[in-house]
């Protein structure tokens, strides 16, 4: 078993190197009259999110257990305080807390074997029930307009382009708001907590690729690049139309695929968008298997500053909050369970499920690898972790 793979180490690195200290102090409080302190709350909600463990009632099985001691908190309690605490905890230090995290992981050069680093922004129903039962639930209807239950949605925010995809924000939305609505006050409070030189782009799904969000973006400082779809029919079809009569500007491999790439920076921009131009990329992909799948994007990038090899990765770039954030966390971290069914505590489960994500990750990719080896998988560090924190055995040999 790797002796660094404890969740004891793993809180010393979140208090030493990645210098959280003051934040688990002062998380938010929001108790008058505490009897439990948030520290160690925060600290047991934050390590089962690591181990898997995302209801309040297997966090309470295991603080109550003989694992206690392996997890590196110190009193046991019950599910019932976990949702007193975070229905009364300020979401706002966590927020600042995972963006300390990105900046000192950048200052400490984790992304400077990457040109471009971007933002990846995108929205998902993460919560259902059936009935509502706070104020982000959403109404759900079917084809006669009746209600057949409640959704929560949410907008997310990750960093991509980078290696290691890492999630670090959330911003609900519900009744009367919508996913545009909360990726805009999102992508604002993330670049402003942050700062403009963080990244360099941000990568959209097409539903996002509409005159005010494009605005949005360059009027935080940073470039757009955005699927082009259907809901553009102009610039989508003259796109299609030059494209398909004209060879590829270029030809790569990318890994085992091959590329083919067209590229043009002087298309037309529709009547309300206020760029001089715009640039549009088709790509087309073969796969060893015969497969070959295509798609059009959009961007603000001059062809001076971004090649077409580097405007394909930060397009592919997408599918790491698809498949890092979403997947990821609703497959096994928790994202769409209810642990305790209130407005701010739903926010704070979210924000704690990314902060679990995120720290992870650079625990085990960055941290650990030392040297030439092949970092721990994601399983792999969770059985580890699992590992350590059995009891001993002591054989009787008398």
């Amino acid at each position: 078993m790797n002796a660094a793979v404890t969740a004891r180490r793993l809180k010393k690195f979140l208090l030493g190197p990645l210098r959280l200290r003051g934040y688990f102090r002062r998380p938010g409080e929001g108790r008058v009259h505490p009897d439990l302190p948030a520290c160690v709350l925060l600290w047991a909600q934050v390590i089962a999110y690591v181990l898997r463990e995302y209801s309040f009632h297997g966090i309470e099985s295991l603080v109550c257990s003989g694992a206690r001691r392996g997890l590196g908190v110190g009193c046991s309690f019950g599910d019932d305080a976990l949702g007193y605490f975070t229905q009364r905890l300020n979401p706002e230090p966590t927020r600042r807390a995972l963006a300390q995290v990105l900046l000192r992981t950048k200052r400490n050069k984790a992304f400077d074997a990457h040109a471009y680093v971007g933002f990846a922004l995108d929205g998902r129903g993460a919560v259902h029930s059936r009935k509502a039962r706070c104020r982000l639930c959403r109404p759900q209807y079917n084809a006669k307009h009746e209600v057949i239950g409640y959704t929560h949605g949410i907008s997310a925010i990750s960093v991509v382009g980078a290696g290691l995809p890492l999630p670090f924000d959330v911003e609900p939305y519900g009744p009367g708001d919508s996913e545009y609505s909360a990726s805009q006050r999102l992508l604002r409070r993330a670049v402003g907590a942050l700062g403009r030189r963080f990244a360099q782009y941000v990568v959209l799904d097409g539903e996002y690729a509409t005159a005010p969000f494009l605005h949005a973006v360059q009027d935080v400082g940073l470039n757009v690049v955005a699927r082009l779809k259907g809901n553009l029919p102009e610039l989508f079809a003259a796109a299609q139309a030059r494209f398909g009569r004209c060879a590829p500007t270029c030809t790569f491999k990318a890994g085992k695929d091959r590329i083919e790439m067209w590229d043009a920076d002087d298309f037309d921009p529709w009547e309300s968008l206020r760029w001089t131009t715009v640039r549009v990329m088709r790509y087309r992909r073969h796969k060893p298997d015969g497969t070959v799948c295509e798609a059009y994007w959009l961007t603000d990038f001059p062809k001076k500053r971004v090649g077409p090899k580097t405007l394909y990765r930060m397009a592919k770039s997408r599918w790491e909050i698809e498949n890092g954030t979403f997947n990821d966390g609703k497959n096994r971290y928790g994202l769409k369970h209810v642990p305790h069914h209130q407005d701010n505590s739903l926010v704070i489960h979210w924000l704690l499920v990314l902060f679990a994500m995120t720290i992870e990750r650079l625990y085990r990719v960055r941290h650990l690898r030392r040297g030439f080896h092949q970092p721990l998988s994601a399983i792999e560090f969770v059985r580890l972790l699992r590992l350590s924190l059995a009891s001993p055995a002591y054989v009787d040999t008398s």
